[in-house]
């Protein structure tokens, strides 16, 4: 990897990389902004159903339109990233979604018009987590790159945290429509990065459209199968799938190498990103519910359970990033799993005790959280060659979104079809705890598996890539 990286850096001069690390903080804050988003318009949902007389199925488009948008435009974006410059496509990824957010609050009255401005912004959005990994990967070394995605975790971990309460403060004070607003402040960010970096023109390659196009359905039907649970999107989105893997197979030039998945420690990235990502999306999705149904407790309470562990992430995504540059991906990584695993086997435990357990052990899970995300974003760009970290970030970007809608609409099913509510967890006696405590538990189980896949391979020491 070391070879990898010089390779890379003789096609780009010192100079070039010295301006770009001047641009830094422009890193950090427009990736707050692409985050932020993320979370900032779930809440304003009942208003907007109000406004226009919706059902839950028709009004839930606000959000599920963005996230399909911004799922594929992130592998589309890191796959543009190794054919156009950086510099040009952050820019283009800024404007559109600025435009996006201009156009739902000027046509804020038209539901319709509402839709196609969250997708604008999803696709604009979608540029900056997937460039900003690439921004790092390709211009900063090893050392400064772990205490770099400390820093992006923190900083994703505060909009997250901040997004809902900034989201419902707008939507109750003022109105919901202003939420569109929130990501202009973003558009400062643009005559920095084009004087900081380089003009680098256009490299060798085309882009295979169908193969993305195919790649979007796919992506866009199993979300909506997630959301919506109807059988006809899962059969489009294995049509989909299929169609993909034959075009990929086919094309001169395919929107995605086929010998990225021949990679198999990157499969596996892909693999442990996914259950990661979505145990605690999903975790943070049942303790909600749990607290209300178990307590009895409103949502400031809910909140106020829920602060520490979200603001100790923003304190410890800098720890994990100045342990990634002493200590190396791989521990930060095994220290991550085990505090998950932990504090899942703590939240499953205490169930029904005292409220304030259940906030200590979400302060260990956040943490641990925050030390994953830093480390496996790390581990992940070591074993990618230079010419495939573009489209190999892209991918494992989207796959971590995407998990978060799939594995909480299933987690969502079990709750609905009470499919755990009996004995199983040694520790709970109350029936009232059975379903989500056992669902936790499994949550436990899954985090260990995840960290015996790390061990045996991204873990291994070896850091070329390994092809089957």
């Amino acid at each position: 990897m070391e070879k990898v990286e010089r390779i890379d850096r003789e096609n780009h001069t010192s100079h070039d990389v010295s301006e770009v690390r001047k641009s830094i903080l422009w890193i950090y804050y427009i990736f707050f902004f692409s985050v932020l988003n993320e979370s900032v318009f779930n809440v304003s949902t009942p208003n907007i159903a109000k406004q226009f007389t919706l059902n839950p199925s028709e009004v839930s488009w606000v959000v599920t339109v963005f996230f399909i948008v911004f799922g594929v435009g992130m592998v589309v974006f890191g796959k543009l990233s190794d054919i156009f410059s950086i510099r040009k496509l952050i820019t283009i990824g800024i404007i559109l979604y600025s435009a996006g957010s201009v156009i739902g609050f000027a046509l804020q009255a038209w539901y319709p018009a509402v839709i196609v401005a969250r997708a604008i912004q999803g696709a604009g959005c979608a540029a900056i987590p997937s460039l900003v990994f690439v921004m790092v990967a390709r211009y900063f070394s090893a050392e400064e790159r772990g205490k770099i995605f400390g820093i992006i975790t923190s900083t994703g971990s505060f909009a997250i945290g901040i997004g809902p309460v900034l989201g419902g403060f707008i939507t109750e004070s003022f109105q919901w429509a202003y939420l569109f607003l929130f990501p202009l402040p973003i558009v400062a960010a643009i005559p920095f990065f084009l004087k900081y970096f380089p003009k680098e023109g256009r490299k060798a390659g085309s882009l295979d459209i169908i193969g993305g196009v195919l790649l979007s359905i796919t992506v866009a039907m199993l979300i909506l199968f997630t959301t919506e649970g109807h059988w006809l999107y899962l059969a489009g989105a294995m049509v989909g799938l299929f169609l993909f893997i034959v075009q990929i197979r086919r094309a001169k030039e395919p929107f995605v190498d086929p010998s990225l998945f021949a990679n198999s420690r990157y499969r596996n990235g892909l693999v442990i990103g996914f259950l990661i990502f979505g145990s605690v999306f999903s975790v943070l999705f049942v303790i909600p519910i749990m607290l209300n149904k178990t307590y009895g407790v409103d949502a400031n309470t809910i909140g106020i359970v829920l602060f520490p562990g979200a603001f100790s992430a923003v304190l410890f995504g800098k720890v994990a990033g100045n342990l990634t540059v002493k200590k190396g991906s791989h521990f930060v990584n095994y220290l991550g799993l085990c505090l998950l695993a932990v504090s899942f086997l703590l939240l499953s435990s205490v169930i029904g005790l005292w409220v304030g357990y259940i906030g200590a052990a979400l302060i260990l899970m956040y943490i641990g959280f925050s030390f994953v995300q830093t480390a496996l974003a790390e581990s992940v760009t070591k074993i990618l060659p230079v010419q495939q970290i573009g489209i190999g970030m892209g991918f494992f970007n989207m796959i971590s979104t995407i998990s978060g809608a799939v594995i909480t609409a299933l987690v969502a099913k079990m709750l609905e079809e009470k499919l755990l509510a009996f004995p199983l967890h040694p520790l709970l006696t109350e029936s009232s705890t059975y379903l989500y405590g056992n669902l936790i538990l499994i949550f436990s189980f899954i985090v260990a598996a995840s960290a015996l896949l790390y061990i045996n391979s991204l873990g291994r020491k070896s850091r070329q890539p390994h092809y089957d």
